[in-house]
């Protein structure tokens, strides 16, 4: 199958705010949409994590765009619309102690997001897909897939905007050992950030 990793474009919200799975408008979809059509093999059908910022750019790419909420970006919980600034020390440090299973009061962890993330992936049956989504969404697939620890794929750069081909072979992946948090063999990433 082919994986098309799609960002959303920069959101429209003051730096350093913490934003999650904040609702925020984005810049103008229609730039970035009219580049990545040509990336795009013709058909390929479009899912969109709801957010307005991913959704309205699937809508410029597809007429018909599924939303599935397994795509939206990590619940950072009482965190979210807060300066990052402002976030307890204390808590930002428990959370660079143990990026993968830390969440923050309200929120939910990497290991949940790259869960929920994966399941998308995982029941679909096609071809091709374009999934429009987040940075965090993202690298937690790319770190599955590509069996990176937390440490790498969660400081990958994923350009707003910008487009990634992951390559996975559904027919031929056995289900991942008992224990194991990760697919037998890796993917292949064709190119990342186009």
């Amino acid at each position: 199958m082919q994986l098309f990793l799609i960002r959303h474009p920069r959101p429209l919200l003051t730096s350093g705010i913490c934003y999650g799975q904040l609702d925020v408008e984005a810049a103008d979809p229609q730039p970035a949409a009219e580049r990545l059509r040509a990336l795009l093999p013709a058909g390929t059908p479009v899912i969109a994590s709801p957010l307005q910022r991913a959704r309205r750019l699937a809508e410029a790419l597809h007429p018909q765009p599924l939303l599935d909420r397994r795509l939206l970006e990590i619940n950072f919980g009482e965190w979210e619309g807060v300066a990052w600034d402002d976030i307890d020390r204390r808590l930002l440090d428990v959370w660079a102690a143990d990026m993968l299973h830390f969440a923050a009061p309200g929120g939910e962890s990497a290991a949940m997001l790259q869960a929920r993330a994966r399941d998308c992936v995982d029941r679909l049956r096609v071809s091709s897909v374009a999934l429009v989504t987040h940075a965090g969404v993202i690298r937690a697939l790319l770190g599955y897939w590509l069996h990176l620890p937390i440490g790498e794929w969660s400081q990958l750069a994923v350009d707003f905007g910008s487009i990634s081909l992951l390559e996975i072979d559904h027919i031929s992946q056995p289900e991942p050992r008992q224990g194991s948090s990760r697919p037998a063999a890796p993917a292949i990433l064709h190119y990342l950030n186009h």
